[in-house]
């Protein structure tokens, strides 16, 4: 089956069913819901909101492949009964939603150790003086899990997943495999150190079931806002790769990080950025 392309649901307009137009006008089938969502974020609609975003993404012919939520987002120096609250609290009514809705995925975010030493591993930072985050997420998985949806958890610039070693690390400690996976997204991963390459990814497939892409460039050391085409990374290749091996179904194109003075062409980036992914990747439903 070709590999589907999607976007968070705020790049298509703030404004919910004309984005999900837009949607349908650019061929895309699939939805990942952030924000936006009737000016609510994913984690934060009721369930009558969710039913009518249900019937307008039913009357266009799409579904709902991710929730992208930003749970677990925060630091863990807030403590724990903080971060359950913040993180763990909104989850049951994410859930409601996602009975409704019918997402394939539910994503979470790495937590962030702000206070951690200068080069300090982050895991063992965590299992140090924060332990109980890792009873969190263990929570929310099996919660999700027995809910019938699938976590996926997504690394952030800050968060402790800075490296393919940490990944691997973490999941396999987690011991869920069946009911977990990762997102590799792979400017992210960038801008915590790790390069993106074909070497990385490889050693990222044992995990990785969710592949976001973006644009972006260093220059002068400094990470600025491309088109795809623009991007200072193999991002060709890479998601060649991907689409050949069948490891994420769905790719989410995000919008790019870094700064918007860099002299590169960011006008129509969405229409754009679709357009050269499905003219370069073999595979990709046009």
């Amino acid at each position: 089956m070709p590999v589907e392309l999607t976007i968070l649901n705020s790049m298509a307009g703030r404004d919910f069913e004309a984005a999900l137009d837009r949607h349908a006008a650019w061929n895309l089938k699939q939805l990942d819901l952030k924000e936006a969502v009737y000016g609510k974020k994913i984690t934060e609609l009721s369930e009558a909101e969710a039913e009518r975003a249900q019937r307008a993404i039913a009357a266009r012919g799409l579904r709902v492949y991710c929730f992208s939520t930003t749970l677990f987002a925060g630091a863990v120096e807030e403590g724990e009964g903080a971060f359950r609250e913040q993180h763990l609290g909104p989850l049951k009514a994410t859930l409601a939603a996602a009975r409704i809705l019918r997402p394939k995925l539910i994503r979470l975010i790495d937590a962030k150790p702000a206070e951690k030493p200068a080069g300090a591993d982050a895991l063992d930072y965590l299992r140090s003086r924060h332990a109980w985050i890792f009873e969190c997420y263990a929570e929310a998985v099996d919660a999700i899990a027995e809910a019938g949806f699938q976590t996926t958890i997504e690394n952030e610039p800050g968060g402790f997943l800075d490296s393919p070693a940490a990944i691997a690390r973490f999941f396999d400690g987690l011991g869920r495999r069946e009911r977990v996976n990762y997102t590799w997204d792979a400017q992210n991963l960038w801008q915590s150190g790790i390069e993106p390459s074909l070497e990385v990814y490889a050693r990222l497939k044992p995990v990785l079931a969710y592949y976001h892409v973006k644009g972006g460039r260093v220059v002068n050391g400094r990470m600025k806002a491309t088109a795809l085409s623009d991007a200072g990374w193999p991002v060709i290749e890479i998601t060649r790769r991907v689409v050949a091996e069948g490891l994420s179904p769905v790719i989410c194109l995000n919008p790019p990080h870094g700064e918007r003075d860099g002299g590169f062409d960011l006008d129509d980036l969405t229409a754009r950025d679709l357009a050269f992914l499905r003219r370069e990747v073999e595979g990709i439903a046009p």
